[in-house]
């Protein structure tokens, strides 16, 4: 037997043992955060996904979604956090209760940020999870980690889920073993939280993503003949578009992020295109810039101005009531978001929808 078959044996043992031995008020604690923070709407054919449909693809005019909520029963997104004081929130930190896992790390002596940066180089993921630290400096205030300072506790943080998966063991098992080695090397010992109580924030976590993983299109279909693509592109930036560095077009939000990209449904090497799709990425826009409001603007001023109808995905023109009932719900998104503590487009929304 190897030694990764024994690992995976010794995994599933403890998580075993941690589910056997979890008991019915966790389970009734956990269920009553569940149903207030993944309430539903109600039926929607905006917010509910149909059976057939594939939980990648696009929708026109509706969300792309995941599993109801409602089928979460003893899961909840909870901070994983024990025996620690929470950080302070006055000052942006990399680590977020709500976000991450985190791991207090008691110091048996100050030590310097220097050393520290130096130890934490070679931890900055686990599979495709960010790992971030954070110290208390001087024993006043938490902050990312920096040159210069010295620390009298540390903290270290892994992100729980994100768009592809939740935190699985084997992960958590290699942040875990390489924390350690970190640990020894700085004189610190980790207070390590139970494998089983963090998977089922993970889970919880990447059930939300799931749930809230919504984007909405609108498309641009030509009238007449295709349009070239450079004449089609001039059109763009004059519009407001940037042509970013891998090939995206997209619409700045004018604080350094993006309201909505855009594709011309060819590849680079074609000459024209019949058809423009604008995208909007809902959960990482704020509610305040009216992605949406902004989506459809812009799509109305392209189509008058080269002769072009806003349709569906079915190639049917939209209404003017079937885009104000589509905005309705895009609120209601928000609104559900915002009971979840996650509102879009906030730091949290960005981390978790990447």
């Amino acid at each position: 037997m190897t030694d990764l078959q024994t690992s995976l044996i010794a995994i599933g043992s403890i998580i075993v043992a941690g589910v056997i031995s979890y008991n019915k008020w966790q389970e009734r604690k956990a269920r009553k955060t569940v149903e207030r923070a993944f309430s539903s709407p109600g039926d929607d054919v905006l917010m509910t996904p149909s059976d057939s449909q594939p939980q990648s693809a696009r929708v026109e005019p509706g969300f792309l979604a995941g599993e109801d909520a409602s089928n979460i029963e003893s899961e909840a997104i909870a901070p994983v956090v024990e025996h620690v004081e929470a950080a302070p929130t006055a000052r942006e930190l990399p680590v977020d209760e709500l976000v991450d896992c985190l791991i207090p790390l008691a110091l048996e002596q100050p030590v310097r940020g220097d050393k520290v940066l130096g130890r934490i180089q070679q931890l900055r993921h686990v599979g495709n999870k960010p790992v971030h630290f954070i110290g208390l400096r001087d024993g006043v205030e938490w902050e990312p980690i920096v040159h210069g300072s010295l620390y009298t506790a540390l903290q270290a943080g892994v992100q729980l889920a994100n768009r592809t998966n939740p935190l699985n063991e084997i992960e958590y098992s290699e942040l875990v073993m390489r924390l350690r080695t970190v640990a020894d090397d700085l004189g610190a010992d980790p207070d390590v939280p139970d494998m089983t109580h963090v998977m089922q924030s993970a889970r919880a976590l990447h059930q939300f993503i799931t749930e809230f993983d919504a984007q909405l299109s609108v498309n641009i279909q030509s009238n007449s003949a295709p349009w070239a693509i450079h004449t089609l592109l001039i059109a763009l930036e004059k519009q407001g578009f940037d042509l970013r560095p891998e090939g995206r077009l997209v619409m700045p939000d004018g604080e350094g992020g993006v309201l909505f990209s855009l594709s011309t449904n060819v590849t680079l090497a074609a000459d024209t295109t019949s058809r423009l799709t604008l995208l909007l990425d809902v959960p990482r826009v704020a509610q305040p810039h009216n992605g949406f409001g902004a989506m459809i603007a812009c799509a109305r001023s392209l189509a008058m101005r080269m002769d072009g109808t806003v349709v569906d995905d079915g190639n049917q023109p939209l209404t003017e009531n079937a885009l104000a009932e589509i905005a309705n719900q895009v609120n209601e998104f928000y609104a559900n978001m915002d009971a979840a503590d996650i509102p879009a487009g906030s730091v949290r929304a960005l981390r978790l929808f990447s």
